[in-house]
């Protein structure tokens, strides 16, 4: 079975992709593919690992689902395809980004300017159901992702880990903090942010501090 992704990541994912988990996975993934619309379009799947691979990550931010509306989801968490409107959370977290670090928001909602930097957008599923959250939930691709969390913690050093929401915050909780920098607040969704658990957290300036500490080139959010 070959699994097109990033080379890098191919070499340390290795074991992961011929465990009976992530072949029936795959199965799983390919039938729904040919029976229903899913996003994102299927050579996107694995975007976030192409585009940050495993010894250029300096940042990982967590999500849950790809979006499920047409023509959203681009392979990475809270990222839009150019020209679609930025969701809500997105809006939460650029207005986030202006308030910590006075910059102006982009006009798109394409998060691949941050991945090409060095930033992972990992969700914990990488597939879903058009119209249908959560519809790929508990197929596998939580495990797959465990794992990847599982090697950076342990084989990288000096890492940020922004966990936005409960669902982030349980994920990361094998993450060693004697050797990375572990982040969390509330999840920038409206839900969440407007209660206060979102705004003010200054996690964009505080991972650049971190990173300028690492002797790393800081983001430019």
């Amino acid at each position: 079975m070959e699994i097109k992704i990033e080379a890098s990541w191919k070499s340390v994912l290795s074991q992961e992709f011929e465990k009976p988990y992530f072949r029936e996975l795959i199965q799983f993934v390919k039938d729904a593919y040919q029976i229903n619309r899913c996003f994102p379009p299927g050579k996107q799947i694995f975007a976030a690992f192409d585009h940050t691979p495993f010894h250029d990550v300096k940042v990982v931010i967590l999500g849950q689902d790809p979006y499920h509306g047409p023509g959203q989801a681009n392979g990475l968490c809270f990222s839009v395809a150019d020209g679609v409107p930025k969701p809500p959370s997105l809006q939460n977290i650029f207005r986030e980004i202006s308030d910590d670090v006075q910059t102006e928001a982009p006009e798109h909602g394409n998060l691949e300017r941050w991945a090409n930097q060095g930033v992972l957008l990992l969700n914990a599923t990488l597939t879903v159901q058009a119209h249908q959250a959560g519809s790929h939930q508990n197929k596998g691709w939580e495990q797959f992702t465990d794992a990847v969390i599982e090697a950076l913690s342990k084989e990288r050093t000096g890492l940020v880990f922004l966990l936005w929401g409960g669902y982030a915050k349980k994920k990361g909780r094998k993450i060693d903090e004697s050797k990375h920098l572990v982040l969390s607040s509330g999840h920038p969704s409206p839900l969440s942010a407007n209660r206060g658990y979102w705004f003010g957290n200054k996690h964009f300036s505080k991972t650049n501090e971190y990173l300028v500490q690492q002797n790393k080139q800081p983001i430019t959010w």
